[in-house]
């Protein structure tokens, strides 16, 4: 049973109980489900029935009975007597049919066969008494009763009572029947449980003295490696949880004597190994002191040279400034020499214009001189007559000569104006385009001392970080040495450690053959530790 999974144990003993239940609750519901349908048959077919039979005979021998007497001795009407054997005979019209409407059984049929004729009978002679009550004859009805209403009624009496007769055996029957399905369904149900109680406390009783018992020795095992004693011998029967539980403590307990035999082998490696290293962090401890110093005078030195390149940078931002203020000057220097150029050829176009008027006007002069010639020859043809006109026209020429005169000096001067504007204009051209390239020269030696400043500010910049740098280096170098004493002890605390594992591992207790197993690499020598070298 040990090759079977506690869980498949326990769903199977979980089975088998669910099984009785169902039994023991089936047999229960069945035998209620009798139970109910045997009382509805005894109510429906016994019990109505019994009902229904008992008001026909009460309507029979006590109503149209008891009406007949009251007429008779005056204690009810006729018309009243009339009235209750009319609702007498409905009563009973409305019972019986309703009793024959049940499930009626052969002796019941049989009985009913009898009741017909001796029914009619009695109706026949209901009728003869209403109609007695009809004509209120109380001697008649006095008369009939006496001698023909019993006669009548009372063999009816004797049917009615054998059919509530027969409904009381049937009911008996159905009583008899349901206790005897009781006693059968009490009878499985004890069995039932008691099968399931014996298979409880057999199977489980079984189950809990194997899991006990493996439980207890998975206890014992885990005490003895809980002392140290790792020579304790597993035995895993079984394929269940338990026995899976006892091979993990079997390969735990193995696991756990390497590793014990190998901390015992090379905790004294590990002491060695510690002294090493102390050793080495002395060494160490030295070197990183030298170190901080050299970067302590470095430090100094970065700082003194950043201080003059940040002397440079200022004064290449203020050469900066001065360059783009010149180059400003010059930019507006270069627009006034443009204006100048300008204006210098609006004067060469004008100069030139004046030349033309003035050739207009010698031009004029010289009509006007060859006009007063001509008009002198009139006047001399015209005699005396003509010469005044002559004087005038004297007068004239000699005008046009003078201005003819003045015209051609005012020509030379022009022209020679022209000639100068134009050699000055020229010189202003050139002196413009020297100017736009000393305006461009300015503008490149501005970007030139821009980019200077700049290169002066990044350098400032990156000498200041390098001395944040270096600073940071000497901090670090002086953490390095802390933390350099710090593994010089945290070495001697790792040796006594290593000793102290020593004797803490020597509590367990191991087998020769782990013990051979493991003593290889206690004798193998610690590695050398290598010593960091500083540049």
């Amino acid at each position: 049973m040990n090759n079977l999974k506690i869980s498949t144990r326990l769903v199977g003993l979980l089975a088998v109980l669910c099984c009785l239940v169902l039994l023991v609750g089936g047999a229960g519901l069945l035998g209620m489900g009798q139970s109910n349908a045997g009382l509805k048959s005894v109510y429906d077919d016994r019990v109505l029935p019994l009902k229904q039979i008992k008001i026909v005979a009460d309507m029979y021998a006590v109503n149209v009975v008891d009406a007949a007497h009251k007429v008779r001795d005056g204690g009810m009407t006729p018309a009243q007597g009339l009235q209750s054997v009319a609702d007498a005979r409905k009563a009973v019209e409305t019972n019986w049919s309703a009793y024959l409407a049940t499930k009626l059984t052969p002796e019941e049929v049989k009985l009913v066969d009898q009741f017909k004729p001796l029914q009619a009978k009695a109706d026949k002679a209901t009728e003869v008494l209403q109609g007695l009550f009809r004509a209120g004859d109380i001697p008649a009805i006095t008369a009939f009763a006496a001698r023909d209403m019993y006669p009548a009624m009372d063999p009816l009496q004797d049917v009615l009572g054998q059919l509530m007769q027969v409904q009381l055996d049937y009911a008996k029957a159905e009583y008899d029947s349901a206790a005897a399905s009781y006693q059968t369904i009490w009878m499985v149900t004890a069995l039932a449980v008691a099968a399931g109680l014996l298979l409880a406390v057999l199977v489980g009783g079984s189950m809990i003295r194997q899991i006990s018992q493996s439980l207890g020795n998975a206890v014992r095992i885990t005490e003895s490696v809980a002392q140290g004693d790792l020579t304790v011998s597993i035995q895993a029967r079984g394929k269940d949880e338990i026995a899976k539980l006892l091979a993990g403590l079997t390969t735990m307990r193995d696991n756990l004597a390497h590793v014990v035999s190998g901390v015992r082998s090379n905790a004294q490696g590990v002491a060695s190994a510690s002294a090493e290293i102390a050793s080495g962090n002395n060494d160490l401890s030295i070197r990183t002191e030298q170190q901080a110093s050299a970067l302590q005078e470095t430090a100094a030195s970065m700082e003194e040279l950043s201080s003059t390149v940040k002397q440079n940078a200022d004064n290449a931002h203020q050469a900066n400034q001065l360059a783009m203020s010149a180059s400003t000057v010059a930019g507006q220097g270069g627009e006034v020499v443009a204006e100048v150029v300008s204006t210098m050829k609006g004067i060469n176009d004008s100069s030139k214009r004046i030349a033309d008027i003035i050739s207009v006007i010698d031009g004029i002069a010289f009509q006007t001189n060859i006009l007063a010639l001509n008009a002198a020859v009139e006047a001399a043809r015209a005699g005396e007559q003509g010469r005044g006109f002559a004087v005038v026209a004297g007068e004239v020429r000699n005008l046009a000569q003078r201005s003819a005169d003045a015209a051609k000096e005012i020509k030379l001067l022009i022209t020679a104006s022209v000639e100068r504007v134009e050699q000055g204009t020229q010189l202003v051209d050139k002196a413009g385009a020297t100017m736009t390239e000393v305006v461009g020269a300015i503008r490149r030696v501005t970007d030139i001392m821009g980019q200077i400043s700049a290169a002066s500010s990044e350098q400032s910049s990156g000498v200041s970080q390098v001395g944040e740098a270096v600073t940071q280096m000497d901090q670090a170098t002086q953490q390095n040495a802390a933390l350099v004493e710090e593994m010089a002890a945290a070495a001697s605390s790792l040796s006594h450690q290593a000793q102290a594992l020593v004797g803490a591992v020597a509590v367990f207790k191991l087998d020769s053959q782990t013990s051979r197993g493991t003593h290889g690499p206690a004798s193998r020598p610690a590695l050398p530790i290598p010593q960091p070298s500083i540049a």
